[in-house]
């Protein structure tokens, strides 16, 4: 059953859709539609994020395919990721313009 979205290709978390436990298994379908599966590593409150591979710290974190923060320690594939190990600094979209 799916639990989780993945809204860009850039992106390094997955977002749930439910509330997630520690050890339950996050399944979502990457953008090409190919099932992913993972165990999520932290108790996961419904649309908060979760690491989908391994963030080193001072790597950003990229939901939407725009940097949201950036990684305050080494984040494992499963982590919760939340303001607990980022900080949070929007990408300058002004730039981008």
């Amino acid at each position: 059953m799916i639990n989780a979205l993945k809204i860009s290709e850039k992106d390094n978390v997955v977002v749930v859709i439910e509330n997630i436990t520690k050890g339950e298994i996050i399944n979502y379908r990457d953008l090409d539609g190919t099932e992913k599966k993972f165990e999520a590593n932290d108790d996961t409150k419904i649309y908060h994020k979760i690491a989908d591979r391994d963030i080193k710290k001072g790597e950003n974190i990229i939901k939407y395919g725009e940097h949201i923060g950036v990684a305050l320690e080494d984040i494992k594939k499963g982590d919760h990721v939340h303001t607990s190990n980022t900080e949070g600094r929007r990408e300058d979209l002004k730039d981008k313009e």
